[in-house]
This record gives structure tokens, sequence and C-alpha cells, in this order.
């Protein structure tokens, strides 16, 4: 692994997701890695990121959050530690005005200008893309965010995958596990659930993925109970959100016509077909 995909690592472990599905750094976190000792230093690279934000006018309270803790100080005395909040694009601007001659520095630059303009691409084409397109592209990011669930699972003890997962879907479905949704849909004995499902519905399950991951880490949970139950809870957390907002429940949520395997076998059936037809 070199520098860059290690700082990759680290920037990506550090990232927080809030309820609304909305990534953000905390910059406590985020002047460790790279590497102020000073917070008082830091806050002046903050105020100079700040000013650039509004020079480009975009309003920096949208990327720059207050997020002052109470913390003690002996005694049992407390006082307020001021924090914040940080989008990509305030981390990408506290990059760009932090001290180059730092190795985290520059590295941080290369990081998140990558990242931000992956994501203005990726918000940009995936607005132009049909919705089968959607279920293919949000059905890569679930396999990905399950491998990645299932390492931070077993570090946190999990031994009873099957279990795990089931928590996870009994709360954001309303109790049903992976072979009830199965049944609900229709599916035949081990088709997978989430080849059947809409983009909505993979996006909701996403969303699920990626918080039980963060919360695991986070809370350093090493108790396989614990880790069953934080997945049950973060389900249900996300269906709260989803009713709150006036959304759709995901039970409820049209089943496609054709799994992703179908589509995927119709795909390569007519590039065998097309490839007859121009020879």
């Amino acid at each position: 692994m070199n520098k860059l995909e290690k700082t990759t690592k680290t920037f990506e472990e550090i990232k927080h997701i809030d309820e609304e599905g909305n990534e953000y750094w905390y910059a406590r976190e985020l002047q460790k890695v790279l590497d102020y000792k000073e917070w008082r230093k830091f806050e002046g690279v903050i105020n100079k990121a700040k000013l650039a934000c509004i020079n480009s006018n975009n309003n920096a309270c949208d990327h720059f959050v207050g997020a002052a803790k109470m913390v003690e100080i002996g005694s049992c005395a407390k006082r307020e530690q001021p924090d914040y909040e940080l989008s990509r694009y305030a981390c990408y601007l506290i990059a760009q005005n932090g001290d180059s001659r730092k190795e985290s520095i520059a590295l941080a630059q290369t990081y998140f200008a990558v990242q931000t303009r992956k994501q203005e691409i990726s918000e940009l084409e995936y607005s132009k893309l049909s919705e089968d397109e959607k279920r293919f592209y949000q059905r890569k990011l679930t396999k990905k965010g399950n491998y990645s669930l299932n390492i931070a699972a077993k570090n946190a003890g999990v031994k009873n995958f099957d279990k795990f997962h089931n928590s996870g879907y009994k709360g954001l479905y309303n109790g049903e596990t992976a072979d009830d949704i199965a049944k609900r849909k229709g599916l035949r004995y081990r088709e997978d659930i989430l080849d059947n499902m809409g983009s909505e519905e993979l996006a909701a399950n996403l969303f699920r993925i990626t918080q039980t991951e963060s919360k695991l880490k986070r809370d350093n949970i090493k108790n396989e109970n614990d880790a069953n139950q934080t997945h049950y809870t973060i389900g249900k957390n996300i269906r709260e959100v989803i009713k709150k907002n006036g959304g759709t429940m995901p039970e409820d949520l049209p089943t496609p016509k054709k799994s992703l395997k179908e589509l995927e076998k119709e795909k390569k059936k007519n590039l065998i077909e097309n490839k007859k037809y121009l020879n």
C-alpha cells in the first residue's frame, strides 16, 4: 500500500455519516491526521478555509458546522472544547490552506481534490442513469459495503453472520428476515434479495450497511450480541428516518420485474448477437 492509499484509508476511517446520509469529518480528528499539534494553529487554517469558502460564493455555515463539546479538565470540572463538523469541500479547503511543507497536507490536498471531483462527477452521471442502471450502480456499492461490513463484524466478534445480517434486515424491514423478504418478493430458493431490489430500496440498505460498519468501528464493539443489536438499531433508525420524511417503507417498494442477474444475462446475449451480426 503506497502513501496515498494509506492516506485515503485514514480519511475514510475518520469519516462520519449523519442520519440524512451526509458525510462529514470532525475538525479535531482531522487535526491529528494533518499533524497539527496545537488547536490554535489548526483553527487559523480553518479560518482561512472559511474565508476561501465565502470568497467562492458558498455559505460557510453549510460546510463548517459548529460542534463544540464539553470535556473534563480535572477535579470534575468541565469546559467547552470548540470543534466543527466539516463537509468534504471544507476539508478540501483546509488542505489547500494548510502548511504545504507537511507531507500529510500534500497527501490530503491530493485526496480531497480527487475525491471531491469524483463525487461531483458521480452525482451528475447518476442523475442521468436509467432505473436499471441505477440498480446496477447501487448493487455494486452494496457488494463493496457488505465486504467491508463483514470485516468490521468479524473484528467485533461476530461468528454467526446470518444472524448478524438478519438483525439489520429486521430493524429496517419491521421484523422481516432475509428469508421473509425473499418469500414476500416471490423469489426462488437462494435467489439474492439485493439483486431483486429497485434503486431506492438498495440505497436504504446501503445506508444501513455503511452506518453499521461506521458504528462498529467508532464504538470499538467487541461482543457478538452488541454487534447484532447495533445492526438492528441502525436498521430501525433508518426506517424511522424514512417514515419521518414521508418516504415509502422498504417492504412497500415494488420489486423489479427482472433481477439484475437476468438483466446481466440479457446484456451478454445481446452482445453475442451483435457480434455475430457484425461478423
